[in-house]
């Protein structure tokens, strides 16, 4: 017995479809993204777990045993499973304190360890109007743990924080499982800030699931071009470019996929193809290049500053393993 089952979830909403035959089993302890466009599902999957949206056909398994949706509880939601929403609220002119011991069912150590965890230990006397965003996410997020779930269902917690309070919360994510030992479904509106969070990473598109395998799969073998683009830059080129024979005789060729760090960028032209720099652009850590390479347009990446346009330097492959879509 697994210990989340999610069989055959389907929904519509105003007769399109919403989810169509989802299937997956969660191991006790595990860590699931859920990646994908825009209306592609993410969110109604997260909450029909939950129990709170009512799918048309199937069921979800929690611990073997049937997660009743909103139309067969009086009060939505399952006891041992905490979804916390992007759109969570906190009761105004109230004590962090107070708003968290409403919701409090598990004992005075476990709650202390929750608070420090979430990093809200030190804003406990203060007033809930008094928070920053960043500091107001995390004692939602707080409040859904004191509840003592077994499953926690995290609804884009990095959306609409800035880029200090963003990183402090994937800390904060990160120890929930490490220290409270919380099995997590993460949906996240930027899919690369799950590739070194997850376990493994279900793909949506239009209500149904193209790909799922763990992060490095899905980042490094890609299902197709909308799965590719959902982590970030990429190339597609001909294989003879860099002379590769075709894999197939097909009219329709597979393309050899790349990612800008598959690419070895050197000075040297004893190794490699010959590329002419278009573009060069400042990313902090490394420089994009844009590089012309007979004809066609390549991404790479490079820590060489002083590389400018017009440079000519040899591209090759860095080994990695070649997969084609």
């Amino acid at each position: 017995m697994s210990y989340l089952e999610v069989k055959g979830i389907s929904k519509q909403e105003n007769g399109i479809p919403v989810l169509s035959g989802i299937w997956f089993e969660m191991p006790e302890g595990y860590k699931i993204a859920l990646a994908g466009e825009t209306g592609s599902g993410k969110s109604t999957l997260l909450k029909t777990i939950g129990g709170l949206s009512q799918p048309d056909q199937g069921e979800v398994l929690m611990e073997g045993v049937r997660v009743e949706g909103p139309l067969e509880k009086l009060i939505p939601g399952h006891p041992r499973i905490a979804y916390l929403s992007q759109h969570f609220e906190l009761r105004n002119n109230y004590r962090v304190e107070e708003i968290l011991e409403i919701a409090n069912k598990t004992d005075p150590g476990k709650a202390a360890r929750i608070f420090e965890v979430c990093q809200i230990d030190h804003l406990l006397k203060r007033k809930t109007d008094k928070l920053s965003g960043g500091e107001r996410q995390r004692i939602a997020m707080a409040r859904a743990l004191v509840t003592n779930p077994r499953l926690l269902l995290l609804d884009e917690p990095f959306s609409n924080l800035d880029t200090i309070h963003k990183n402090q919360m994937k800390l904060v994510v990160q120890d929930i499982w490490e220290h409270l030992g919380v099995s997590c479904v993460l949906v996240s509106h930027d899919p690369v800030d799950t590739l070194s969070w997850a376990d493994e990473i279900l793909v949506l598109r239009n209500g149904k699931v193209v790909q799922s395998g763990p992060p490095t799969q899905v980042y490094r073998r890609p299902a197709d071009e909308y799965v590719a683009g959902l982590f970030g830059k990429y190339n597609l080129v001909d294989p003879a470019i860099f002379g590769l024979p075709s894999v197939t005789p097909a009219d329709n060729q597979p393309q050899l996929f790349l990612r800008p760090d598959d690419l070895l960028v050197q000075r040297s032209a004893e190794a490699g193809i010959i590329a002419t720099v278009k573009q060069v652009a400042f990313q902090g850590p490394y420089y994009e290049l844009e590089l012309e390479v007979l004809g066609h347009k390549l991404i790479a990446i490079t820590l060489d500053r002083s590389i400018s346009p017009g440079d000519s330097l040899s591209v090759s492959l860095n080994g990695s393993q070649l997969h084609y879509i």
